[in-house]
């Protein structure tokens, strides 16, 4: 469905980002993850993230969304389709979106791990004026 939302006879590239649920983190066995947001903030900070990959990179398209409730190992997460002219700008723009998604956008992750339940993982630090 993602990538018959980028499709666009223009463009040469397109490329596709999938986030999936891994079976650890560092040194902790991880049997799933559970994600929760700001449902209408989270929404605005991606649009906001999509005007400005297109803006930046003359994208033909592009197309993002994150999950959030349980998933299951293997299951994905975040996924991101990007389509433009050049394959160069369409791995920048892709790239650019899933580092601005993990540090900007309102989702939060607990990780269930059989030793200790749910952890929540420790976020981007954001600055405050």
């Amino acid at each position: 469905m993602l990538l018959e939302n980028v499709k666009d006879d223009a463009a040469g590239a397109t490329v596709l980002f999938l986030g999936t649920v891994r079976n650890h983190n560092d040194d902790y066995v991880v049997s799933g993850i559970y994600y929760e947001a700001y449902i209408k903030m989270a929404q605005e900070t991606m649009a906001k993230i999509e005007t400005e990959a297109i803006k930046r990179w003359n994208l033909k398209k592009f197309a993002a969304m994150h999950r959030i409730g349980n998933l299951k190992i293997g299951e994905v997460s975040v996924a991101i389709a990007v389509s433009s002219e050049h394959r160069a700008e369409a791995f920048e723009a892709g790239r650019y979106a899933i580092d601005r998604i993990k540090s900007e956008v309102p989702i939060w992750k607990k990780e269930i791990r059989g030793d200790k339940g749910g952890v929540w993982a420790e976020g981007t630090q954001v600055g405050m004026s």
